[in-house]
Formats: structure tokens, C-alpha cells, sequence
């Protein structure tokens, strides 16, 4: 297959076509194609997709019914610092959808989205088993807990620099 541009970079598309290769006799391969594709790529764009389909030699339908069906896939870019904001019960009784609003104001982007300069991406999840910290967000795997909107804008800050040092 001939390089193309929504397919990365022309490495990218040849790890992936190694993998499908490698991998396409074996009964049950989706998973681990899919899982290998996000290693290379960080996330899982249609025309990714599209070459894994024609290299197992499935439908379209099939790769994407899979990859929107579990959470561990993502049909968006992920940030350098994954932002997952809970709002659990604890943490949204506590006030995390405030959180998550001021999250997204600071950072200009909307829940599930990436920053342009790929630095921030914004997700919210259901509990991070931190419910006496609440309201928590998760930045990789630093827990902020005790929130307040105000508090947002210095953790964030905090994370731009330590990308400029």
C-alpha cells in the first residue's frame, strides 16, 4: 500500500503493516492489531483503520464496531498530560463538573479533545477510587484531589512550565 498522509508518517504505516503480517493467521488478532496500532499512532484515525480491515481482509464496520465498543481505544489524539477529571458521585456531589468546566475553559478545548500544541487532553471518568479526596482529577498518574475551580489554573500552569524547563 502506497503512503498515505491521515496514515501517520510512512515508519508508522510500516510498523503497522508489520504488525498486521506478523499477526493476521492467528484466529482472534483484532485486539491485539488494534492495541498495537494505538502503541504506534496514539490513537486509532478512520484511515488507520481502513488499512487494518484490508490487511485482515474484514469490513470497515467490523474494526470500527470494535474499537468504539471498548474504552480502551481512542478515536482521538491523547495529550502528553492525559487530564481525567472524576465525576463519580462523591466527586460530583463535591462539585467535579465545575472542575471539569473550568479544565476546559484554561485549556480551550472540550472534553474528549486534545490541545493544538498536543500538550493537554481533557477526559472525565466515573470513580478513581479516590472518593475521599473530592473532587479529583487525574494528570497521568498524579492525583489532584480536594479541588476548587480556582485551584485549576495553577495546577495546569505547573505542568506548562515543567514542559518549558
Amino acid at each position: 500500500m502506497e503512503h498515505c498522509e491521515a496514515c501517520g508518517t510512512a515508519e508508522q504505516l510500516e510498523k503497522l503493516q508489520e504488525v498486521i503480517a506478523s499477526s493476521k493467521d492467528t484466529p482472534g488478532c483484532l485486539m491485539h492489531i488494534l492495541q498495537e496500532a494505538q502503541a504506534i499512532y496514539g490513537f486509532l484515525p478512520l484511515p488507520v483503520q481502513k488499512v487494518i480491515a484490508e490487511g485482515l481482509n474484514i469490513s470497515l464496520a467490523e474494526v470500527y464496531g470494535v474499537v468504539t465498543f471498548y474504552s480502551q481505544f481512542s478515536l482521538t489524539p491523547k495529550g502528553k498530560h492525559r487530564i481525567s477529571v472524576c465525576l463519580g458521585t462523591a466527586c460530583y456531589v463535591k462539585g467535579s463538573d465545575k472542575i471539569l468546566a473550568e479544565v476546559e475553559k484554561e485549556l480551550g478545548i472540550k472534553c474528549g479533545e486534545c490541545t493544538e500544541d498536543g500538550l493537554f487532553s481533557i477526559d472525565s471518568c466515573r470513580c478513581v477510587g479516590a472518593c475521599g479526596l473530592a473532587p479529583v482529577m487525574m494528570i497521568g498518574e498524579d492525583v489532584h484531589g480536594k479541588l476548587t475551580p480556582e485551584m485549576v489554573k495553577g495546577i495546569l500552569d505547573s505542568y506548562k512550565k515543567e514542559d518549558k524547563a
